[in-house]
């Protein structure tokens, strides 16, 4: 599987946006939108009607309470919705809601949720997001405790020959990202270290450097 480093981006206005989407399609056709609105994680981003550049294809981070009303607003413009698993009472409803309306099923998982409380959920799930820092700011400390999470979802995903993707998102700078590679991600999203630098192509290829 090719190396995919997708770049994130938060927005509070449509302005912002569009600059950060400019940004981040000169290196990048996948584009990660962090969407937050202030009861699952503290800070609000995304929270206008916003619009979005043509010709790139789009993932959200939902850090939200309410995934599927946002899921059935937004369905024909972004084409992959990761949801946190801790929202949802009982996860195999979010993938029923998936089969339902014929999209991808994925889930996020916070720091303290542990493997174990997962697991079940992996045979009906394409993406699994690892989330290495607290949800909602950029730049938010790694915690490398999340490897060894990684590491567990990496075996039972080949012990039962799945085809879930692993997702790591947070702190993906080039030492970083080679720990992730390492514990078996397959995609890697980076947000300030992409989105931040002045030169971001020049910091897309260290990132893939430090992954090769």
């Amino acid at each position: 599987m090719k190396v995919q480093i997708w770049p994130s981006i938060m927005a509070q206005n449509q302005r912002e946006l569009s600059i950060q989407l400019t940004k981040a399609s000169t290196i990048s056709k996948a584009v990660h939108l962090d969407i937050t609105d202030g009861k699952f994680a503290p800070s609000k981003v995304l929270q206008f009607p916003f619009k979005l550049k043509c010709g790139l294809e789009y993932s959200a981070h939902l850090m939200i309470k309410s995934p599927h009303k946002f899921i059935k607003k937004h369905k024909k413009r972004i084409q992959l919705f990761i949801p946190h698993i801790e929202v949802f009472k009982d996860p195999s409803t979010h993938i029923k809601f998936c089969q339902k309306e014929k999209i991808v099923s994925s889930f996020a998982v916070l720091p303290e949720t542990s493997f174990t409380s997962i697991k079940k959920y992996l045979k009906e799930t394409d993406y699994i997001l690892v989330l290495t820092v607290k949800p909602g700011f950029y730049g938010s400390k790694f915690q490398k405790s999340q490897l060894k999470k990684i590491q567990s979802i990496k075996k039972y995903i080949i012990k039962n020959q799945l085809n879930t993707k692993i997702i790591i998102d947070g702190s993906m700078n080039p030492q970083h990202i080679k720990l992730a590679n390492k514990a078996g991600a397959d995609i890697f999203i980076s947000g300030s270290f992409l989105m931040k630098s002045d030169n971001p192509k020049k910091a897309m290829i260290e990132l893939k450097k430090s992954i090769k």
